[in-house]
């Protein structure tokens, strides 16, 4: 952007104060505005006679910012879908004093720089449980501001740029969730009838004929620190946390784990926190949370693991029946998961499986690298459109 004006937000911003009248029976959204320029969202519908606290009407196009989290970047645009929804005092808006001279997805753009984030901070005091924006010293703070022309061109680049990472991204998933569909279909071939699989060599069997229960458990040292995974949901594998201080945890026993065994997460098997243990993991070290086992290598693979445990329907079947206090807290038991029936697939089957998945996890790795630099674009774009005053 070129060298433009600066202008004091108060210029072009008019606090908006426009009381509620709630109707009892009325339905109204309540807004809440994530953290870093995500945006301005429902917080979800509240009914009139459900509010007991004073609230105000926000409409489309106005500024809104969170009292407490602007320096956070909790600040941006009223999009036209929470017009007339309502908010607290802790939820200022402003609106548009002049918007020939400042277009709104202009300042909707410029919100989302970390130029007007620290703008945000420099206007926020307190201590440090209780840092709030100050509205004088927001309004004070000044602002580059082009033509309205170059406004529009910039919002017009920037538009068109967040369009084109969004479409790179969906076909990032969708590429991705076809591979996991050839892995799920290469490891169930549901295609074919129980005769057909029979006549190409598949066993009817159970999870248990493949699976072996093999905790290794470690006493715990005050003097030692120990490796710590977790296992993430939807079959996304391990992840790795903070090592645990033996001077520190209250576990008297941790369980080591090593490459190629299979593990879940007896709390949310039920979405999916099912993994291999990969080389980059071997030696590290879960709670008796984790049910650890070891795959044997004539009927099963880790790969063909990987693949089955890819399908939701097949966590839907190994939860059905679990004890729990709700979705959240379905524990699935070891016995529950070796009872798990399915077809095993011949050595033939084994072999493209044991093929086919490094070729996926390399896909999605190249696909990871294209994600982190498809995600920086647009934040490095606006650093580099919008300078400080």
């Amino acid at each position: 952007m070129r060298q433009s004006s600066c202008i004091a937000l108060g210029e072009l911003l008019a606090r908006a104060e426009e009381p509620t009248v709630l109707t009892a029976d009325g339905e109204y959204h309540e807004v809440t505005i994530r953290l870093w320029g995500k945006g301005v969202v429902s917080r979800g519908k509240v009914r009139g006679s459900d509010v007991t606290t004073k609230r105000r009407f926000v409409r489309a196009n106005q500024l809104i910012l969170s009292k407490i989290d602007a320096r956070n970047g909790a600040i941006g645009i009223v999009p036209p879908e929470l017009d007339g929804a309502i908010v607290s005092n802790d939820f200022p808006s402003f609106i548009f004093s002049y918007p020939k001279r400042c277009d709104p997805a202009y300042m909707g753009w410029l919100v989302r720089s970390t130029v007007f984030v620290d703008l945000c901070k420099a206007a926020s005091e307190g201590t440090t449980n209780r840092v709030r924006i100050k509205e004088e010293r927001f309004l004070a703070q000044e602002i580059p501001l082009p033509s309205l022309a170059e406004q529009q061109a910039i919002v017009a680049h920037l538009d068109a740029l967040a369009d084109k990472t969004r479409q790179l991204a969906v076909h990032l998933d969708a590429i991705e969730t076809d591979a996991d569909r050839l892995l799920i279909a290469l490891a169930t071939r549901s295609d074919m009838t129980d005769e057909e699989r029979h006549a190409q060599g598949w066993t009817e069997g159970r999870l248990g004929d493949v699976l072996e229960s093999a905790p290794d458990p470690v006493a715990v040292h005050a003097d030692e620190s120990y490796p710590n995974v977790g296992v993430l949901s939807f079959a996304r594998g391990l992840f790795t946390k903070p090592p645990i201080d033996g001077s520190i945890t209250s576990a008297s026993t941790l369980y080591r784990i090593r490459a190629g065994q299979f593990l879940y997460s007896r709390l949310f098997a039920f979405e999916g926190a099912y993994a291999i243990v990969g080389q980059e993991h071997d030696g590290a070290f879960v709670s008796n949370e984790f049910p650890t086992f070891n795959i044997d290598p004539a009927r099963a693979s880790p790969a063909f693991l990987y693949a089955y445990f890819r399908s939701p329907r097949v966590w839907e079947q190994i939860t059905h029946g679990s004890k729990g206090l709700g979705d959240r807290r379905q524990r699935v038991q070891p016995f529950q998961l070796l009872n798990h029936k399915l077809w095993l697939p011949p050595r033939s089957q084994l072999d493209l499986l044991e093929a086919t998945v490094p070729a996926t996890t390399a896909l999605k790795a190249r696909h990871a690298a294209l994600r982190a630099a498809n995600a920086a674009l647009l934040p490095a774009t606006l650093e580099r459109l919008f300078g400080a005053c």
